[in-house]
């Protein structure tokens, strides 16, 4: 009879064990754990602390009982093996229930696993530091919740330092996640991580990235968190995720070959260097399937699949291990993060030459409702071969990976994936679904029909002369657009290409690189040389988002004072808006048209992308005598219910003797032709436009530049005329900023910063306030000492003076000077 012995339970020595037993009916199978849990599911440990599962017993995925009664296993928890003899074939167990005893073995398998690191950093042996790798320290950070503590830090942005900052965030705690690289989450590529630092920070989630702790202080109280930049943050307690070590420390001088970082070296077999001994799971160095070098992933999926191989080998069933591909996911509040295989900086670093293509296709059929967008972005060689994926979004991220992954690991190409035939229907997918989306992307690549360029490369090219092209419609130029880009709708394309010069090289655009392609290869096809930018410009502003941005107001579940309905229930609504893709105030612009036509008491549905939306819509409400039935927010999607007239009280009633309207108007005089005076100006009256208020902007000396027209216009001008013509800004897009100006480059910041947080430009903020009916009034007298003509001035603007303004200030009880 046979006697196999196994080190370590959890995923690979509970699944070794197991399968042995189904293998060897007879044989004698004894597992060691050090710990008193001998299976449970370390990955859904932050979930029992932030509560989302909130039974403790579903996490024991095996007790020592069951695995006897079921496999006739022998489990010896709280013992620990310190010791192996490799040539006697024995281990030393040190058992808090039987003491210090010897075993003989067969065959053994190590399953150590790994510990958490702990840096000698000083104050963190303190009782509130506590790193999470097992039960007990599960049911430690769980009472620290329940104990009412508000303010806790993480240290480390891995996957298990994001999962606890975010059930701890759910917790209602005060979270700062302190990552001393550069970026979260290591097998995702900076393009790709910043959309998972924009969800944690608009769930108010601080992050503090690129430094690190050098002390902490624990005053009995609080802890305090201090960092190699000098900051210091308060803690009630901190969470240690910086990573973890093999624990292998135990098999010093006992044959068995480690590696450099001690990890267990093994063969394609998983057996060690020495005879009858295998290892699985976390302790293993094992390789990697892309590149073939040595690497070690500490994931539950292959520490399975490892536990299952070293017992096929020890009963003579020759089964191999081909390595390790690193797949994997998170959720992170209402996104969730995928990837598989090499991400950029490895294979940099392994001087794997690559491409990539980043897309950013729908879950499912747009047309179908609720569907979301998802960016993927794969890597592959001159040959095609997959090299990794990466993807992030709202829903349909999973299986997308599943499906690359499985194709990786058969040694697939770009082109296989372009002849995937995958399950379709317009709540599922899309006809030609993600993954295929991909393949046609890289084999465009591939084929040299499409040469593209990343955003991060775009300024260098821009400097050296390229031209921008904006392809999209005239209303996404509108709503936000690259600095320096011009407007060339793709459908006019064909038509105006007179108006390009062909030793020009152009880099074209579109919302997210479909129409930038189209629009690339009728250039290429007409002589000019071009390229298309990667992903188009929803990349580009995902790339924008840094950090150190004014944290938003973390949500709340206290909803005292909001007009909405307490209710979940569905509501009726007469109309439904679809104002996705607008940023303000375009939302609220949309709102104000239809609901200007509206019947009283109907409802409308409004479903916007822009997350400023929940708030805005709220406030409007409050201001134009409608009543905001309910709000919603659902993975990135905001949802209003607004009743037409439904607050009969909102502004105030007057006496019935009083023959005076109220005055309620808005009148700004706009004295400055500075750019950020004139956008603030403008921010402001369109915001009072939407809110119903007659507004009137009187502009006077310097402010008249802000509506002089960009061409020039021939009109006869004196001397003296015309040399204040020469000397001024001639319209808005040549306006200079008030500070830091910068010879004009703070200028072209501003606008670029502007353009990335898709705020409008002053040329936007013009031309709504004409379409929203904003009186513009040019000051006459103004006019004729700075020789501007009325035939310099944009369509619409009025000419006036001083009664005029005194007219309209009558009746307002607001009245700014710019």
């Amino acid at each position: 009879m046979k006697k196999y012995i196994i080190v370590g339970g959890v995923a690979g020595g509970a699944t070794a064990a197991a399968r042995l037993r189904r293998l060897d009916e007879a044989a004698e199978i004894i597992l060691f754990e050090r710990g008193e849990y001998v299976s449970f599911a370390n990955c859904g440990l932050p979930y029992y602390i932030g509560d989302t599962i909130k039974d403790r017993d579903r996490l024991l995925v095996q007790t020592p009982e069951k695995l006897n009664g079921r496999f006739n296993i022998d489990v010896r928890v709280r013992s620990e093996v310190t010791k192996i003899d490799t040539n006697s074939k024995k281990v030393t167990v040190q058992s808090i229930d039987r003491g210090v005893y010897e075993e003989t073995y067969d065959s053994l398998i190590l399953a150590p696993g790994a510990q958490a690191l702990r840096p000698p950093i000083p104050g963190i042996d303190s009782p509130k530091i506590v790193s999470l790798r097992n039960i007990p320290d599960a049911d430690e950070l769980r009472r620290f919740a329940d104990d009412g503590l508000h303010r806790a830090v993480v240290i480390g942005g891995g996957f298990i330092g994001i999962e606890m900052a975010e059930n701890l965030r759910q917790r209602n705690l005060d979270v700062t996640i302190v990552e001393a690289a550069p970026h979260i989450l290591a097998p995702f590529d900076t393009d790709m991580v910043k959309t998972v630092e924009k969800e944690l920070w608009e769930k108010g989630i601080k992050i503090i990235l690129a430094d690190g702790v050098k002390k902490f202080s624990d005053n009995g109280t609080t802890v305090e968190v201090s960092l190699s930049s000098g900051k210091e943050i308060q803690a009630d307690f901190v969470v240690l995720a910086i990573g973890v070590r093999p624990d292998t420390q135990f098999l010093q001088n006992s044959g068995i070959k480690l590696g450099a970082r001690g990890h267990i070296v093994v063969d394609e077999h998983l057996q060690t260097s020495a005879a009858g001994v295998y290892a699985v799971g976390d302790a293993v160095e094992i390789v990697d399937f892309v590149s073939g070098g040595k690497t070690a992933v500490p994931l539950a999926g292959p520490a399975n699949r490892q536990g299952r191989i070293a017992a096929d080998n020890i009963v003579g069933i020759s089964s191999q291990y081909k390595g390790v591909q690193g797949t994997s996911i998170l959720k992170v509040f209402d996104l969730t993060a995928a990837s598989t295989g090499s991400n950029e900086r490895i294979l940099q670093k392994q001087q794997i030459l690559y491409k990539s293509v980043r897309i950013h296709p729908e879950s499912h059929a747009g047309y179908y409702p609720g569907s979301r967008q998802m960016t993927l972005k794969l890597l592959f060689d001159e040959d095609g071969r997959i090299l990794g994926a990466q993807a992030v979004g709202s829903e349909g991220v999973d299986k997308r990976i599943d499906v690359i992954a499985t194709v990786l690991r058969l040694n697939g190409t770009i082109y296989d994936l372009t002849e995937l035939e995958l399950a379709y229907a317009p709540p599922f997918s899309s006809a030609k679904d993600p993954v295929n989306m991909a393949g046609y992307a890289a084999e465009n690549v591939l084929r040299g029909l499409t040469e593209v360029i990343n955003y991060a490369d775009l300024p260098d090219a821009i400097a050296k002369g390229a031209r921008l092209l904006d392809v999209g419609t005239d209303l996404e130029y509108e709503n936000g657009h690259l600095t320096g880009a011009v407007s060339f709708p793709l459908d006019e394309l064909r038509t105006r290409l007179i108006e390009f010069d062909k030793t020009v090289p152009m880099v074209v655009y579109c919302k997210v690189g479909l129409r930038g392609y189209i629009a690339e290869r009728i250039l290429k096809q007409n002589g000019f040389s071009v390229k298309n930018l990667l992903g188009g410009y929803t990349s580009a502003r995902q790339q924008e988002f840094t950090v150190d941005e004014l944290m938003p107001e973390p949500e709340t579940a206290n909803k005292q004072g909001m007009l909405e309905t307490e209710t979940s229930a569905v509501l009726d609504f007469d109309e439904e808006m679809d104002l996705a893709g607008l940023s303000c105030p375009g939302p609220l612009m949309k709102l104000k048209l239809k609901f200007d036509t509206l019947e009283v008491g109907k409802i409308v549905k409004a479903i916007a992308s822009d997350a400023g939306f929940y708030s805005d819509s709220k406030a409007w409400c409050d201001r134009t005598n409608n009543l905001l039935l309910k709000r919603e927010q659902d993975k990135g999607q905001v949802t209003v219910w607004i009743q037409k007239g439904g607050i009969e009280t909102a502004k105030p009633q007057m006496p019935a003797n009083d023959f005076h309207s109220v005055k309620d108007n808005k009148t700004i005089v706009v004295f400055s032709g500075d750019l950020d005076k004139a956008i603030a100006s403008f921010i402001i009256a369109n915001g009072a436009a939407t809110m119903d208020k007659k507004v009137t902007m009187f502009f006077t000396f310097w402010g008249l530049n802000i509506l002089r027209k960009p061409e020039n216009v021939y009109v006869e001008k004196g001397f003296v005329d015309k040399m204040f013509g020469w000397m001024m800004p001639q319209g808005s897009k040549n306006l200079q900023l008030s500070k830091m100006n910068m010879f004009g480059l703070g200028t072209k910041m501003m606008r670029q910063v502007m353009q990335n947080k898709n705020i409008d430009s002053l040329e936007s903020l013009i031309k709504s306030a004409q379409d929203n009916g904003i009186e513009m009034i040019a000051c006459q007298m103004s006019m004729d000492v700075m020789g501007i003509k009325k035939e310099e001035l944009i369509d619409g603007v009025q000419i006036g003076g001083v009664g005029s303004y005194l007219s309209a200030a009558e009746d307002a009880n607001v009245n700014l000077f710019i």
